[in-house]
């Protein structure tokens, strides 16, 4: 049984620990947990992964290690005598506990009259989502910055600064489906004709605060060994931003500000504004 442990800073009240226990590596609980962080912000949380258990002794260890803890055992285990096991062994050593497969898989099998494979680890089958996804992830890499002519074929064009999150933001959506593009904003420089020639309602711009640019401008200068300082001087940078707002302008486009949002957050606020854009047209 592997355990992966990711300690957190020191809080000034207990962290709440959040044993992630699974007959794979883990990621499903593992995404679940984020979310479920995301609604305790004043909370410390450390996550304890405990990955591939194999055995109910692997699964005894798991409980010892949360058991008289501020802890929360989370399960995602596809057979059902080892669920049970872990369900008899919270209840005994009086652990507060979460199964996040059995429910949804008896429910799935009562109403579709199908056994589940009950395969630890299962993926879902390459279907034509599973490609078009592949697709889109290859065409944000190929059309990233500007590169090529990608934007009539774009579902999405984003449009933003330096430093904006285009690039892990197109991928992030191909991730989900969507071929996107993105158009960088640079001084001095006139952004591809394409752009004012595409079908307007797909193009999304991208804003930042001018502080929270320089801090992440200036943290990139430093990791490359860089000596263009320009590149994170702030009235450099409001005024790359005030270029930007201009060009937002004459493409009449929706502007996003990410400050304060991770990817998935603008991404699906990327798609929403979109969803909204064509409802309207």
């Amino acid at each position: 049984m592997d355990v992966i442990r990711e300690n957190g800073d020191v809080a000034t009240q207990p962290a709440v620990e959040l044993h992630i226990v699974s007959d794979s590596t883990g990621e499903t609980a593992a995404r679940l947990v984020q979310a479920l962080e995301a609604q305790f912000p004043e909370q410390e949380f450390e996550e304890v992964r405990h990955a591939r258990v194999e055995s109910v002794d692997d699964l005894e260890l798991a409980v010892r290690s949360a058991r008289g803890r501020p802890a929360v055992v989370i399960y995602t285990l596809v057979d059902p005598e080892m669920r049970d096991a872990m369900r008899r062994l919270c209840r005994r050593a009086r652990v507060h506990y979460c199964d996040l497969l059995g429910h949804p898989i008896d429910a799935v099998a009562r109403v579709s009259g199908q056994a589940a494979r009950m395969m630890p680890g299962s993926r879902a089958p390459l279907n034509p989502a599973y490609f078009r996804r592949i697709e889109a992830m290859e065409f944000a890499v190929k059309y990233d910055d500007g590169v090529g002519a990608g934007l009539d074929e774009a579902d999405i064009v984003l449009v933003g600064v330096s430093r904006t999150s285009k690039t892990p933001l197109s991928i992030y959506l191909g991730y989900l489906g969507h071929k996107a593009a993105n158009v960088p904003v640079v001084k001095g420089i006139e952004p591809p004709a394409e752009l004012f020639t595409v079908d307007q309602r797909k193009i999304v711009g991208l804003t930042i605060d001018p502080n929270r640019l320089v801090e992440i401008r200036r943290a990139r200068v430093r990791a490359m060994g860089a000596r263009n300082r320009q590149y994170a001087e702030l009235m450099e940078i409001y005024e790359e931003l005030e270029e930007a707002t201009k060009l937002h302008r004459r493409l009449g486009c929706p502007v996003i500000d990410i400050s304060e949002l991770s990817i998935e957050e603008t991404a699906h606020r990327v798609l929403r504004v979109l969803e909204e854009r064509k409802a309207t047209a």
